[in-house]
Parts: C-alpha cells; sequence; structure tokens
C-alpha cells in the first residue's frame, strides 16, 4: 500500500493555479488527488522494465 510521507514542491504560474484549481473543485477532487493521478500515470506509461510495485500495477497485471 501507498504511505503518503513526501511532499512534492513545485512552482506554478499563479493564473494556472488557479485555472487547475477551479477544474479540479468542478470535478470534486482536491489538487493532490489529481497530481497523485497524473504521477501515477507518469509513471505506468514510462517505467520500461522497471519492476513496479504490485499496487502500483495496472489493473489486470498485477500478478504477470
Amino acid at each position: 500500500m501507498e504511505k503518503r510521507t513526501a511532499r512534492l514542491t513545485l512552482l506554478i504560474d499563479p493564473q494556472k493555479k488557479q485555472i487547475f484549481e477551479e477544474i479540479c473543485a468542478s470535478q470534486d477532487l482536491t489538487p493532490s488527488q489529481v497530481v497523485r493521478r497524473l504521477i501515477r500515470q507518469y509513471i505506468l506509461d514510462n517505467a520500461g522494465e522497471r519492476e513496479l510495485p504490485v499496487w502500483l500495477k495496472p489493473a489486470g497485471k498485477a500478478g504477470e
């Protein structure tokens, strides 16, 4: 299971941040939820042959 103990700090243009937060709110999601989803997908798309933890593997591929 994931442990949410690490912090990621990033700098973003204030206008983009505002738009991002508005879109997240309109979808009843927090910005953190969306960023975690984006990071997870980026890892899955770019991990190559790297061994990933079972909890990070896409559904249906955990047993491979």
